[in-house]
């Protein structure tokens, strides 16, 4: 593994033979293109995830599978994910980031080939975990680089359009459900590779960005350890330190954790994502089934309404939530933004849920889903305030984690208490109350972000 340049050039040090960004002052001064390639790499992740709720019903008939049983697929995979990811956050504040992204990418594409070759539910449940074992992977990389390819000012657009993504790609449960209605469930995943493959290639081409030189003020000398930046340029005195470092220039491992670990602001925020995960993956698991079940439409429909709801609800509130969140940056602001969107997309769900024609469950939903993602941009671009540069990999893993707890367990519950029930709406009804708790600790995160954010970097 080729290590990261900070270990040839050491502190202060200018790299060798790189590009230099535009001034450091720009909106985007290595330009949009890195934002593109890592949203892309975002949705071919989330792409081949979305693809299993739309070919769900196909495989529950053709293994005979239970609700219970197909809740665990999720679980399986997110527990699998979660025990890579604090590797992939030490590994993103070391190595050469966008090559291990590209080799990642290049694994999901093998697997996601190898799942069309699955012969029963166990052999496929293996092979799920695999694909997710490498997704744990995307969330530390891509928030790390981010962070160092646009400037604070310009964050919260680059991370809602990379929150974006993956929503945008739950057109993979249209194209599971019409796909497999035609042509058979496997036929999904052969498809799905074939971009996966590109994108890795793209991956392969971006440049490693300097960490932490867009936190700096503007007008200070490229070498320097300045200090990291707020969103109106100015310069917390608390952070003007530079982080003592370990072996290859690199903070020493325990001290990164414990400054990642004594940040009440990231962790308000990860347990608020951790149940802000938990209802918004159970009800994108379970909602084509909701429809083809309750509604009596066919499982491509069925798919293609809940693909369709997720793709335009999330797109409006994430480009809501960008403007605001560039509207409303000082203070913490962002957080009163993203958490009130989530307490009143909450009750937008309960209400879709109540719903008794299709057509009015559909609108209901897309109001809930749109309100939520307010919070996409604005939660991510406050964790990378208060989060120095050398940590940024880990932080994004310990956020991680909790969200793929959240993830994990969801889609499981809300199975389990459908078998037990015997209505998957009586299990859905629940799940607006972990959202409703997320909202409330996005909310409270408010009143410790600027103190986290004056914090010294780890040393």
């Amino acid at each position: 593994m080729i290590k990261d340049d900070s270990d040839i050039r050491r502190a202060g040090e200018p790299a060798p033979d790189r590009r230099s960004p535009r001034p450091a002052d720009g909106h985007a001064p290595y330009g949009w293109k890195p934002l593109a390639v890592l949203a892309a790499a975002g949705f071919i992740d989330r792409f081949e995830h979305q693809l299993l709720p739309g070919v769900l019903p196909f495989i529950q008939d053709e293994w005979d599978v239970g609700d219970t049983t197909a809740g665990l697929l999720p679980l399986g995979g997110a527990l699998a994910a979660v025990t890579l990811t604090p590797l992939a956050g030490y590994l993103a504040d070391r190595y050469r980031r966008v090559r291990i992204l590209a080799v990642i990418v290049l694994c999901w594409a093998v697997a996601t080939l190898a799942s069309s070759l699955a012969t029963g539910f166990a052999m496929f449940f293996v092979i799920r975990l695999l694909l997710a074992s490498s997704e744990g992977f995307y969330g530390p990389l891509s928030g790390s680089l981010l962070a160092d390819f646009y400037p604070p000012q310009s964050r919260a657009k680059a991370y809602g359009w990379r929150g974006l993504t993956p929503y945008l790609a739950s057109i993979g449960v249209i194209a599971g459900g019409v796909l497999g209605q035609h042509f058979g469930w496997r036929a999904a995943f052969v498809i799905a590779a074939i971009p996966g493959l590109i994108v890795a290639a793209l991956c392969m081409r971006l440049q490693e960005p300097p960490r932490g030189l867009l936190d700096r003020p503007a007008g200070a000398a490229p070498g320097s350890p300045g200090a990291p930046a707020d969103e109106d340029g100015r310069v917390p005195e608390a952070r003007t330190g530079a982080a003592r470092p370990g072996r290859g220039g690199h903070p020493r491992f325990r001290r990164q954790l414990r400054q990642v670990l004594g940040t009440p602001t990231l962790l308000l925020l990860s347990i608020a994502l951790a149940a802000l995960a938990f209802g918004l993956s159970g009800i994108s698991y379970w909602t084509p089934t909701l429809i083809h079940r309750d509604h009596g439409v066919a499982e491509g429909l069925a798919a293609s309404v809940s693909g369709a709801v997720t793709v335009i609800g999330v797109v409006a509130g994430v480009l809501a939530g960008t403007r605001l969140g560039r509207r409303w940056r000082r203070g913490g602001a962002r957080l009163l933004v993203g958490g009130a969107g989530i307490v009143i997309g909450g009750v937008f769900l309960v209400a879709a849920i109540s719903m008794p024609s299709l057509g009015a469950f559909a609108i209901t939903l897309l109001l809930a889903k749109a309100t939520m993602a307010t919070a996409i941009p604005n939660l991510t671009a406050a964790i990378a305030d208060v989060l120095h540069a050398t940590t940024r990999g880990l932080g994004f893993a310990a956020l991680h984690v909790c969200g793929a707890f959240g993830v994990a367990f969801g889609p499981l519950v809300v199975g389990v208490v459908s078998d037990a029930t015997g209505s998957v709406v009586s299990a859905m009804y629940g799940l607006s109350v972990p959202l409703v708790l997320g909202g409330l600790l996005t909310i409270a995160a408010h009143m410790t972000f600027d103190r986290d954010r004056s914090r010294p970097p780890a040393g």
